[in-house]
């Protein structure tokens, strides 16, 4: 597989990864059916995702970019969703992970 169709699988994984974990917080613990399956069905287009992108991409930087990325844009969603403003310690934990994925993406390739 081609890097490219890596990096498109890798994009649909962090979108369907954000998308899984916003439905697990509106399924309310899973008592509530449509987004529970929703929920589900993403996590499975997620990790299928993922693991076509480890095929063409290396799997730390896959893997660091899915992670990182994910866990920003769940917090977002969480702010512009259910005005979950996150504390300073808290943002400056998005912020180092945000250096983080940039570091591995790019200063990690230096090696």
């Amino acid at each position: 597989m081609k890097p490219l169709l890596g990096y498109l699988f890798l994009a649909n994984g962090i979108i369907f990864g954000i998308a899984s974990n916003s439905f697990a917080k509106i399924s309310e613990g899973f008592t509530k059916l449509t987004p529970s399956i929703l929920c589900i069905l993403f996590m499975c287009i997620t990790m299928f995702s993922i693991a076509k992108a480890m095929s063409a991409l290396p799997v730390g930087f896959a893997y660091a970019t899915y992670s990182g990325l994910t866990v920003t844009g769940v917090v977002l969603f969480a702010v512009l969703k259910f005005n979950q403003i996150p504390n300073l310690y808290g943002v400056i934990g998005i912020i180092l992970i945000i250096i983080g994925v940039v570091m591995v993406n790019y200063l990690g390739k230096l090696n």
